[in-house]
């Protein structure tokens, strides 16, 4: 392309500092460098863990930053030694990157790359320590490599995947964390039975993901959990047999859901990312065997207390980072089963916006008014 080893002046959404939502500002991407990638960017959802970003849940992020990391774009230029794709090849930036030479890449028991911000130091700036964006002559840092609030992103090979050439890109974005995300915890880490009974806490894009997963894996009883009622019709017409919110009971929730399932449900699934939700769905599961699946990201320094006993009688506490999915070998099914209309993940985005209008894609977000906003370029 007429753009390949010059820098692109664009659009991106930076937050200068914590506490403060992105600004709309002219940013200049430099060139990939060797194994990097420059995707021009189509479409990107706004995530609650972007809103963590902005409220500085993250200790260790760099501000200035460009977040974002729930994208779909196309390949504009490669950096020297990329073989995985090439310029026109639409692609998913990976919030989880996939290596391929760490210990839990080369593992089928871990999908979770040693590379990723989970394990080392969050992605501030590109592996060789050193950022592709500039601002009014400031540098901008990356947020998990991924930085798809930037109508231009580089990102490591590590950190990509090509998808198919036919997927429309406003639609399969949500493939960048969202959806594999929750349907993944369900499928994959609690591997759901047919018959039983599940409890989804919180239901936004990911737990929404979580009963879709549910409901194709066969479960009898999904219950969805959340404080926000709206949110109830869309967890139904996806598979939930049943909603309930917190506020309209007296006594805790977790005693509701054990009253209503007997001696609680088989599978529960955190997918808010607070500590006291965490314990709740803990003590909601069957006693002698029940699962509990964290899926939601805390904010940096909790600590999860709960009574022991819950785990030796013989309950499960298991996470979960993308719904157990190996990023670059798994997407690209996942994308092309979409294709095949095998799940309408498209009612999981509830708002289409233009880029500009990122603000009020945060607002209605912390409105509780939307599932998954979706910013096009």
């Amino acid at each position: 392309m007429a753009t390949a080893g010059k820098v692109i002046k664009c659009k991106a959404a930076v937050i200068w500092e914590a506490g403060k939502l992105p600004s709309v500002e002219e940013v200049e991407v430099a060139p990939p460098r060797a194994h990097e990638v420059r995707v021009k960017i189509v479409a990107t959802g706004i995530c609650r863990t972007d809103d963590h970003v902005v409220n500085g849940f993250f200790p260790k992020i760099d501000y200035p930053v460009i977040a974002g990391h729930e994208g779909a774009g196309i390949v504009e230029s490669v950096g020297p030694g990329v073989t995985c794709v090439k310029p026109g090849d639409k692609v998913i930036p990976l919030c989880l990157p996939q290596c391929g030479e760490c210990a839990s890449c080369l593992s089928p028991k871990a999908n979770c790359c040693l590379k990723c911000h989970l394990c080392e130091p969050i992605q501030n700036l590109m592996p060789d320590k050193t950022s592709r964006f500039t601002c009014q002559g400031k540098l901008i840092h990356h947020f998990m490599w991924t930085s798809t609030f930037s109508e231009y992103t580089v990102v490591p090979e590590a950190s990509i995947v090509r998808i198919d050439s036919e997927a429309p890109l406003e639609k399969v974005s949500v493939f960048g964390c969202a959806f594999p995300t929750g349907y993944g915890a369900a499928i994959n880490t609690a591997k759901v039975e047919p018959g039983s009974t599940c409890a989804v806490f919180g239901l936004g894009g990911v737990g929404l993901s979580v009963v879709i997963g549910c409901k194709a894996a066969g479960a009898s009883r999904i219950i969805g959990v959340d404080i926000n009622k709206d949110k109830f019709p869309k967890a139904k017409e996806l598979g939930a047999t049943e909603c309930i919110s917190p506020q309209d009971f007296k006594k805790p929730i977790q005693e509701v859901l054990v009253e209503m399932t007997g001696l609680g449900v088989d599978y529960a699934f955190e997918v808010i990312g607070r500590t006291d939700t965490q314990a709740a769905a803990l003590a909601s599961c069957h006693m002698s065997y029940g699962t509990c699946v964290l899926v939601g990201e805390p904010p940096a320094g909790s600590q999860l207390s709960f009574d022991p006993t819950h785990i030796l009688i013989g309950k499960k506490l298991i996470g979960c980072a993308f719904g157990g999915w190996k990023t670059k070998d798994d997407l690209p099914k996942l994308v092309s089963d979409y294709m095949k209309k095998k799940w309408n993940t498209d009612a999981l985005i509830s708002h289409t916006l233009p880029f500009e209008k990122i603000k009020e894609g945060f607002e209605l977000l912390h409105a509780g008014k939307s599932i998954r906003c979706v910013l096009l370029f």
